[in-house]
């Protein structure tokens, strides 16, 4: 009886094959890299690594055939990110240990450069959006959440946290002020973080109306070196218009005292792509699990969530992040 020489490939090898032959380019090494704790276009990655289109096009099926980065549409755009490894399958634990590596590589400075560039441009758009759009605002985002959908689940979240009496919240973008009366009648001292001056006068023309003595408004930058700090942080529907959520999750985790709370307010995922000119949306909401792997890379412990089903075809999250640590993420 004559034995072949060799086995053919078997599914499982094919698999391994993928991941390992993904992982022999540097390109696609430092590109993984660089979808750690973000989301990008083709166009944006050819431009981060200065590439042709074409090239990096290849790039990314190989990754993708790999099961290594996953794709999402954005209107026509398609954008690409890290995908979750496999936990339990074959190539899982393979997939584990090359990410943990890849997350050690420093990125060329040339490449880092181009990535803040990117992010300029998405934050420049985003205030553009605010700074000729602030009457309407309000208008516009009712169209697909008025806080009237999540006001009182998130409230019931906030008193269920149990603060004590002396506690400070802080308001990141509280656009024309609505939730600042709620956080007010809760909190000893409350403090808004607005980067629009349209927006901020809104917020604060409410604040004279309902005689809002203990809030404090500041025309500041919430993702810069954090100037204050508080026991309860509130974010809600603003994340979509930052230009990397990832790193904004991490410096709204400096805002929270040790033993503090985030609380986001989010869109779940979407194809909703008119939000992009009706909103100023930079990203069609997010996934759960990109939410809790941000924060916990932020220090962040994942608490309770809520999902909120709209009638328009929306689904709202609310989530609860707790700082457990001493130290402020800045100093990790």
């Amino acid at each position: 009886m004559n034995l072949p020489l060799c086995a053919s490939a078997t599914p499982a090898s094919d698999t391994l094959a993928a991941l390992c032959k993904a992982g022999g380019d540097a390109l696609r090494l430092n590109i993984l890299r660089a979808l750690a704790n973000d989301s990008f276009g083709v166009l944006e990655l050819a431009q981060i690594f200065a590439v042709g289109q074409s090239g990096m096009s290849h790039h990314l099926k190989v990754l993708a055939q790999a099961g290594l980065v996953a794709t999402r549409r954005e209107g026509n755009a398609i954008f690409y990110r890290r995908a979750l490894a496999p936990a339990g399958e074959l190539g899982g634990a393979l997939q584990s240990a090359l990410l943990e590596e890849v997350d050690r590589l420093e990125l060329p400075l040339d490449a880092q450069a181009r990535i803040a560039q990117v992010h300029a441009r998405r934050a420049e758009a985003s205030r553009d959006f605010f700074a000729r759009m602030a009457g309407s605002f309000q208008a516009r985002q009712d169209l697909i959440a008025s806080i009237g959908q999540y006001r009182d689940s998130l409230l019931a979240l906030i008193d269920a946290l149990g603060f004590a009496g002396d506690a400070s919240a802080i308001e990141v973008g509280p656009g024309d002020g609505a939730f600042l009366p709620e956080l007010a009648r809760r909190f000893a001292r409350v403090t808004a973080l607005e980067n629009s001056p349209e927006m901020l006068e809104l917020a604060r023309e409410r604040c004279l109306r309902d005689g809002l003595a203990n809030v404090e408004l500041r025309l500041a930058d919430a993702l810069a070196s954090p100037l204050v700090q508080a026991d309860c942080v509130v974010m809600n529907m603003v994340l979509h218009h930052f230009a990397a959520p990832a790193e904004a999750l991490r410096a709204l985790a400096g805002l929270v005292k040790p033993g503090g709370s985030l609380l986001i307010t989010e869109l779940c995922s979407h194809d909703q792509s008119w939000a992009r000119d009706a909103c100023g949306d930079v990203w069609l909401g997010f996934e759960q699990e990109d939410l809790a792997r941000w924060a916990t890379a932020a220090g962040l412990a994942c608490g309770e969530s809520v999902y909120i089903g709209l009638k328009n075809g929306f689904q709202i999250q609310l989530r609860h992040f707790a700082r457990t640590d001493a130290r402020s993420p800045s100093q990790e």
